[in-house]
């Protein structure tokens, strides 16, 4: 049985998520101010995530390229998995763990940011993809929840959602991508 009560407590959920994510502001804007430099020095961001993430990825690449509030250059950014025939080759004649870190290490330039999206923390594939980040000095803003693990050491810049909920942290993510996207494009074409 559907209950009104129950959308009442997701939505309670959501707005506690959403004050307590307050308290990693300053995060938040130390990646906008990465992804500005980024930008303004004429490298990309790359983004990636599984599922859910990748949607995300995508969704705030698409914010880059064509426009958040104003009319603007094109800023160029590039969600890692919307190739699905470089996706598929990579799965297939390696393994689905590399899928992403082929692809930064195909694209990918010491001057570019990489943001890279696991709610949990444990995707082998982002993990694999940050280690390939790091190895060619490019700089990584990992986005994640409050479940621990080696991928906020992994990052220069970690956001940890404060939550262990996917939902809730998902949530977040994009009003995150959001927060970063408004940001960089005012300071960059405001």
């Amino acid at each position: 049985m559907l209950d009104l009560a129950e959308v009442r407590r997701i939505l309670s959920d959501h707005q506690a998520t959403i004050e307590a994510t307050q308290a990693i502001a300053p995060e938040i804007l130390g990646a906008a101010e990465l992804v500005t430099e980024c930008l303004r020095q004429g490298g990309k961001v790359m983004l990636c995530g599984n599922g859910g993430s990748a949607a995300d990825a995508q969704h705030i690449a698409g914010e880059f390229v064509s426009r958040f509030f104003m009319e603007r250059r094109a800023l160029p950014a590039l969600a890692l998995h919307t190739n699905t025939t470089v996706m598929t080759a990579i799965g297939n004649d390696y393994s689905f763990d590399v899928v992403y870190s082929r692809q930064v290490e195909a694209h990918g330039n010491p001057e570019d940011v990489l943001i890279a999206i696991t709610t949990s923390g444990t995707s082998s594939n982002i993990l694999r993809a940050v280690e390939k980040a790091r190895e060619m000095g490019i700089k990584v803003i990992g986005w994640t929840g409050n479940r621990g693990g080696a991928f906020p050491g992994m990052c220069d810049l970690c956001i940890e959602v404060p939550s262990p909920v996917t939902p809730r942290i998902q949530e977040m993510h994009i009003l995150i991508g959001h927060i970063i996207c408004e940001l960089s494009e005012k300071a960059l074409c405001g």
